[in-house]
């Protein structure tokens, strides 16, 4: 079949839409929370364009405004970033078929471009899938980019900021109910919230997300047989 690099530009545009407005509301959050630890926009763009880690990038802030040691700088990043090893197994296959783009494509998948790919299982007629991923996941990075740059410019202006560091929940619980509306099957989403839930409430907020994943795909490869005969159904 022969594919049209407009119309996978389109349709990697129109996928990554609802990452655009997330990103650079949240993205601006972060910039304004660098620019009152007080650094700028290089220090910015260095984070958004090596790091891009999201709540990892949050949390990074204020290591800088305390100097913080490097092992507990390393062990917090191992901690909050861990789950995007569970990410990554379900694109080993996928990711290695893109040739070049497969360092990119690991080094890129956060929370909302995973959400975005795993709703890409089938695309149009006439867009290539491979070079549509690359391009939604590079239009994530280059909107968080530029929010976090408009955050330093509006961290700047009088204005009260309280609460701010919110939206990237309120964004995770959006691409949940997104998810939730477009899947077949919501076994696999109450499995990860019982395990979520009875991890929150025994070790704590600060405490539960590591243990939770580890459990909930213990769990899931367990569920396999049922999810597939769900899924054969479906």
């Amino acid at each position: 079949m022969e594919t049209n690099w407009r119309q996978t530009a389109r349709f990697a545009f129109r996928q990554s839409l609802g990452v655009l407005f997330g990103y650079v509301f949240l993205g601006t959050a972060f910039g304004i929370l660098l620019r009152q630890a007080g650094f700028g926009a290089l220090w910015s763009l260095a984070f958004s364009g090596l790091v891009y880690a999201g709540s990892l990038q949050f949390v990074l802030a204020g290591f800088l405004a305390a100097p913080t040691a490097l092992p507990t700088v390393a062990l917090m990043s191992l901690f909050i970033n861990a789950r995007h090893l569970f990410y990554g197994l379900s694109f080993i296959e996928r990711f290695r078929s893109m040739g070049k783009k497969r360092p990119y494509m690991i080094f890129s998948l956060t929370d909302e471009t995973y959400s975005v790919l795993c709703g890409m299982d089938e695309v149009p007629a006439g867009v290539d899938k491979n070079g549509a991923m690359f391009l939604v996941a590079l239009l994530d990075q280059l909107y968080w980019v530029a929010g976090s740059l408009l955050g330093i410019f509006a961290g700047g202006l009088p204005l009260d900021f309280t609460g701010i560091d919110f939206s990237m929940t309120a964004l995770f619980l959006v691409i949940f109910l997104e998810q939730w509306r477009g899947a077949k099957s919501h076994l696999p989403a109450l499995l990860g919230l019982c395990c979520a839930g009875v991890f929150l409430l025994v070790l704590g907020a600060d405490n539960f997300l590591l243990p939770a994943l580890c459990t909930t795909v213990a769990v899931l490869l367990l569920a396999r047989p049922v999810l597939n005969r769900e899924k054969e159904a479906a």
